[in-house]
């Protein structure tokens, strides 16, 4: 056991966050993300995070890993579709309070992207967590600052 480790970030994910290091990306895949396809694309990690809800982990996250302050928008959203353009997304709101908690720019470091791209970049980045987030358009990537 260690201190000051929110209890859904598993000994795996510890050791990713750790590893990571500057400008590397981590993303966190609501229940209908393909993350094991994604991450095998490039050999990268997939983590399952089961019974846990995305904005929980990117809280747990943001709590041990800063954010990088030398791009405008560090956290990227994946964006709904046309054909979802109506839908309602709450859980966005949530996602930029919980940056808002652990970066002075608030929902200023909140960009969105494109499903189809939004894929692309899930394919660069260091590792693919997987939750059983139900919230529709709940994916998101992180990329890690400095201390």
């Amino acid at each position: 056991m260690l201190r000051g480790i929110p209890n859904c970030i598993t000994p795996e994910l510890l050791k990713v966050l750790h590893e990571m290091g500057h400008g590397d990306t981590i993303v966190v895949g609501d229940a209908n993300f393909p993350a094991a396809s994604t991450a095998a694309a490039k050999g990268h990690v997939n983590l399952r995070c089961d019974g846990h809800r995305a904005t929980e982990l990117v809280d747990a996250i943001l709590q041990l890993m800063p954010l990088d302050d030398f791009v405008e928008k560090p956290v990227i959203i994946m964006n709904k579709t046309e054909r979802h353009k109506d839908l309602e997304c709450p859980v966005w709101d949530e996602f930029k309070d919980i940056v808002a908690k652990y970066d002075s720019r608030g929902a200023d470091a909140v960009d969105f992207m494109d499903r189809f791209p939004f894929y692309t970049a899930a394919q660069n980045a260091y590792a693919v967590v997987s939750t059983t987030e139900t919230a529709p358009y709940a994916c998101i990537i992180l990329q890690k600052g400095c201390l």
